[in-house]
């Protein structure tokens, strides 16, 4: 027989932050490119992906920088410079499709919502000022909280008991390996949703993937991770038009 908590209502969302509601690692990836080109070098997306969702801790580029120019570098200048190139980009972009649609479909059905991030809460709650959404969540739970970051359970175990949950109460949405394997080994049914950056990356641990938040309504996957069977895992396609 299935575990009796498979058949547990769900009655909370839990949100990965950085590619799933806004696009942050293409910009971040994007200004660290550019500093490297300008010293001579360039930084692949696969030496880089592997590193999304973590709390960055497993690859340190200007280390690896400063092994490929073989001298010092100004950290500091280099910092200013990467930072000036992905704040730009970054003041551009507004929440990911899907994004608010599921929050007010959340709202509606009477769902608790929470983000857990592997990234401290001083990149992640300007951010969510900026496009209005802070107030739309019931907690959000970051890096400064746990002791360890994505892939541990940690983050995702700390979202669900701030909002009162069992984390078999709630569906988590990840955009990166690290945040499905976190997602999983906390107990939660895992819909994975890969940006520009992650796409080409494995997400064979995950319940679900999809393109876009906006592929499916919150209330199918309710209706999909109740299911007594709902170890079976799905993968909707992109359809034509729907970007």
């Amino acid at each position: 027989m299935p575990s009796p908590a498979r058949y547990r209502r769900i009655e909370a969302l839990v949100f990965d932050f950085d590619g799933l509601i806004l696009d942050t690692e293409t910009p971040v990836f994007e200004a660290w490119r550019v500093v490297y080109a300008e010293s001579g070098h360039e930084l692949s997306l696969d030496r880089w992906q592997h590193s999304i969702g973590t709390d960055g801790s497993g690859f340190d580029p200007l280390t690896e920088l400063r092994r490929l120019v073989g001298r010092p570098l100004d950290r500091a200048a280099l910092t200013r410079r990467r930072r000036e190139i992905r704040d730009r980009d970054l003041a551009l972009r507004s929440a990911l499709p899907g994004v608010e649609s599921a929050l007010s479909q959340a709202r509606a059905i009477g769902l608790k919502v929470a983000i857990a991030s592997s990234s401290p809460a001083d990149w992640v709650v300007p951010h969510l000022e900026r496009l209005g959404l802070a107030a739309r969540f019931d907690a959000i739970a970051t890096r400064d909280h746990v002791a360890d970051a994505k892939p541990a359970p940690d983050l995702y175990l700390l979202a669900t008991a701030q909002l009162g949950v069992d984390p078999a109460q709630a569906i988590a949405f990840e955009d990166s390996p690290n945040g499905v394997a976190s997602a999983k080994a906390a107990g939660l049914y895992c819909v994975a949703v890969p940006g520009p950056m992650t796409a080409a990356l494995c997400f064979d641990h995950a319940d679900a993937k999809i393109h876009s938040l906006s592929a499916r309504t919150i209330a199918a996957w309710i209706r999909e991770a109740e299911r007594p069977d709902r170890r079976l895992s799905v993968s909707i396609r992109p359809r034509p038009g729907n970007g």
